[in-house]
């Protein structure tokens, strides 16, 4: 049994993100429903928390992550921390492991 109850009590430490990729559609403008096993992984992910970042042990200074809660990421095919809650699954990467911040325009 696990003691994880909510994803929004998963804090993440250090330069971690907590992420959760973007689901495939269903279903094609047509209409047409499309298999679960015929659709693929997406590599996009919505950012869900981060953590305060890593100590630069040259400086001293905090080095902040470089994404926030709410943005949209592009991940790398393979890798991640999974963390599943319920039917719900959920990604830990590092800061470093983050490919691009996908904007929106």
């Amino acid at each position: 049994m696990s003691a994880i109850k909510n994803i929004k009590s998963v804090i993440p430490l250090l330069d971690r993100i907590l992420v959760q990729r973007l689901k495939p559609q269903t279903q094609t403008a047509s209409g047409i429903y499309i298999p679960e096993k015929n659709t693929e992984k997406l590599n996009e992910a919505d950012v869900l928390a981060v953590g305060p970042g890593i100590t630069d042990i040259r400086t001293g200074n905090l080095v902040e992550t470089s994404v926030k809660a709410g943005d949209r990421v592009l991940l790398p095919p393979f890798g991640g921390s999974p963390i599943k809650i319920g039917e719900e699954e959920y990604l830990l990467f590092r800061d470093g492991e983050i490919l691009a911040k996908i904007t929106k325009e």
